[in-house]
């Protein structure tokens, strides 16, 4: 009589097991289809603090040097994989950068209307770049994080929570916050208490710009 059980398969490999082939990757999304999760887009948090926005691997570890109070935070790490904070002078140089690009716009589309007896313009080309700006940077951080300033000087703005790329509402409450109380108040007062704020504000150094988005802004060196 036979010992074989005919209900079961018989192993590849003269009866042996096979452990050749590999096993299929996990589904990236929730519904089992890939693309359906969030790691389509970059950034998408996964345990790490985003994708490298220029193509590179994920952070999915803090930078070497980067300890259990660093940023400031007594007691506590960084968001998992967050990289280094951006630095004031490569912010200030990014704003400035921005700042000059969208002034000089704004100039050429005033200057054929300005007087230059009178000055006529400045107030006029002052408004207009406000309003060019505020466009500007909320289109610029909503695509990728990053102004052309903010390329230049390789820094960028993520989410604070997960280092996504901020979202649309993300980015126009940040330029709004930024532009509309200079505009209906004194413009470089509100520069400066916004900066200053940042400057001390621990961990993350938060502007109030960024406070009122939830992000923050980290170096891509």
């Amino acid at each position: 009589m036979s010992t074989q059980d005919p209900s079961g398969s018989q192993p590849e490999g003269g009866g042996k097991p096979s452990f050749d082939k590999p096993s299929p990757p996990p589904a990236d999304g929730p519904g089992g289809a890939p693309g359906d999760g969030p790691t389509d887009r970059p950034g998408a948090y996964g345990g790490t603090y985003g994708a490298d926005p220029h193509g590179g691997p994920p952070y999915d570890q803090p930078p070497p040097g980067y300890g259990p109070t660093d940023y400031g935070s007594p007691g506590g790490g960084p968001v998992p994989g967050m990289p280094p904070l951006g630095s004031w002078p490569r912010r200030i140089l990014a704003r400035l950068i921005d700042y000059l690009l969208v002034q000089a716009v704004a100039v050429i589309v005033v200057a054929p209307f300005a007087s230059l007896s009178d000055r006529s313009g400045e107030a006029g080309a002052f408004w207009l770049a406000c309003a060019i700006y505020l466009v500007y940077d909320a289109l610029m951080l909503s695509h990728d994080g990053q102004t052309l300033g903010k390329k230049a000087v390789k820094v960028r703005v993520a989410m604070l929570v997960d280092g996504n790329i901020p979202s649309p509402a993300a980015a126009w409450t940040r330029a709004a916050v930024f532009i509309l109380p200079a505009v209906i108040c004194c413009a470089a007062l509100w520069w400066v208490i916004d900066g200053l704020f940042g400057v001390f504000d621990q961990p993350y150094r938060q502007c109030i710009h960024d406070k009122s988005a939830k992000t923050v802004v980290v170096s891509t060196a």
